[in-house]
């Protein structure tokens, strides 16, 4: 047991944490099953949980199937696919009320193991794989999502930034897949990737409420029919890529605002001791409105109509978006790299200092709100092999001093400028 209030064990092959707690009126569930992103994989397997949602063997129709959800007194379920660090991600979730607050005969918590151990293991199969029109249109709906990347301009600038910085790494990949992959999956083809992914991906389950984890590991084996097996886990192998010079890239298309990206590589991941001062690192460049870019690039230069950062602390990459006009490229280049001179220099205010904690402590403050946030929070621990409680972040965030922040600042080292611009009239 950690100190996040998680108990953790394993049942049929998958790991198990449960979080008994009678403070959320319902029970959040939540399946994360990981895989390695490849680019033979990374279509299919993004693919696979929108068929998944179409139908099952006891629900073949997506109005059955929906039905079910309502007759589970309004079950909500959904999928996110996403990747942490060189892994993606494909999380399963359902929220259910508890059985106490409704006249039910069965147990609602066991009603949507079912449920989802049906979606997951027991997809409608035709004819020995999955039904041909719901491949069909998944297919386009995961295109019109590639697509609409592509014309939000703010998306696909920050995407093609790490495409460009990442070429030789699996990062470089979407979540969602290429589009040039998708018309080349046949329901056939699709149904062999679902059984190599579920059987190759890392499996965790998570199930936040009025429970145990006996209870909890007596679904899994009863609903999951997987077989028992020591469950895999996450990489946590970090080897830093080298810059060795700032490379510059710049496309043309039919934009009227120009898009600079850029991006920093750190030898800082979420499970250095160091975490702490990066997260406070990019709150004082560009995490939140009183940060440097914003208030230097966008408001007293007006260089830039948005201007902020990110920080992954799983893959140990942060980066940089901003808008401006196209004629103010030179400038606005210059005087964000100023910003990251400033902060390798340890020019820090207290206010920044004071503010930046402020914003953190919010967020983590927040987590114990909600049962979904205190599940992705100690996910984070499971991608990561560090055991840090939101607790124990906060404390570290709290001791940052200036000279931390500095001492983080060293090791951010940009690598690549990403500029999106317009084409010549």
């Amino acid at each position: 047991m950690t100190n996040n209030g998680f108990q953790h064990g394993s049942a049929a092959g998958m790991r198990i944490h449960v979080l008994p707690t009678k403070a959320f009126k319902t029970f959040a569930i939540s399946l994360y099953a990981g895989v390695p992103l490849d680019e033979s994989t990374v279509t299919p397997t993004a693919l696979v949980p929108f068929v998944l949602r179409r139908g099952t063997a006891a629900y073949p129709e997506t109005t059955q199937f929906r039905e079910r959800l309502e007759e589970l007194y309004g079950a909500g379920f959904g999928f996110d696919i996403y990747k942490r660090g060189d892994y993606q991600i494909v999380q399963f979730r359902m929220d259910t009320i508890n059985d106490s607050f409704v006249q039910s005969k069965e147990s609602l918590l066991g009603e949507s193991f079912a449920f989802l151990g049906d979606v997951l293991t027991k997809p409608l199969l035709e004819d020995g794989s999955f039904r041909a029109s719901y491949v069909a249109t998944e297919r386009e709906t995961v295109r019109k999502k590639l697509e609409a990347i592509v014309n939000d301009k703010i998306r696909y600038a920050a995407e093609r930034c790490i495409e460009e910085m990442c070429r030789q790494e699996p990062y470089r990949l979407h979540p969602l897949g290429q589009r040039a992959d998708l018309d080349g999956i046949t329901p056939e083809s699709l149904y062999a990737s679902y059984n190599s992914w579920l059987g190759g991906a890392i499996l965790d389950l998570y199930v936040v409420g009025d429970t145990t984890p006996e209870e909890v590991e007596k679904l899994v084996v009863r609903h999951f029919g997987r077989a028992p097996g020591e469950p895999a886990a996450y990489s946590s192998n970090f080897v830093p890529a080298a810059v060795t010079e700032v490379r510059t890239v710049e496309e043309k298309l039919d934009v009227s605002q120009g898009k600079l990206n850029m991006g920093l590589r750190t030898s800082i991941t979420y499970k250095d001791d160091r975490y702490a001062s990066a997260l406070m690192y990019n709150g004082i460049l560009g995490g939140y409105p009183h940060s440097k870019l914003f208030v230097n690039v966008r408001e007293k230069e007006s260089l830039a109509y948005y201007a902020s950062s990110r920080y992954d602390g799983h893959k140990g990459i942060g980066t940089i978006q901003s808008g401006i006009e196209t004629q103010n490229y030179g400038k606005a280049v210059d005087i964000i790299r100023k910003q990251l001179d400033e902060l390798k220099a340890g020019n820090i205010s207290g206010l920044e200092l004071s503010q930046t904690k402020a914003m953190i402590r919010n967020l983590l403050s927040e987590i114990q709100d909600s049962a979904f946030e205190l599940i992705s929070f100690d996910f984070n621990r499971e991608l990561s092999g560090k055991d840090r409680s939101a607790q124990e972040l906060l404390a570290q965030v709290d001791s940052t001093g200036a000279e931390d922040v500095k001492a983080a600042a060293g090791t951010f080292e940009l690598d690549t400028i990403y500029f999106l611009t317009g084409k010549e009239e």
